[in-house]
């Protein structure tokens, strides 16, 4: 599925987001912090899931191309 550039940069800032978290969960394994990471990067894959299907519905390019496929 072909989509639009914004799609892409929403796509690469959520998942630049979300290494930061689990670099971080990483950092601090074994720790309360870690713990707390872990579950923000499972709300940021939600959120980011959110974001990109209401891209979708929203946007006319990603909307045709998608239809297309």
């Amino acid at each position: 599925m072909k989509t639009c550039r914004q799609f892409s940069n929403v796509r690469e800032e959520h998942e630049r987001e979300i290494g930061f978290m689990i670099g971080r969960s990483k950092q601090h394994e074994g720790k309360p912090a870690a713990k707390a990471s872990a579950v923000r990067v499972r709300s940021a894959k939600e959120q980011m899931a959110r974001a990109l299907n209401s891209h979708l519905r929203r946007c006319p390019e990603c909307d045709t191309r998608s239809r297309r496929s």
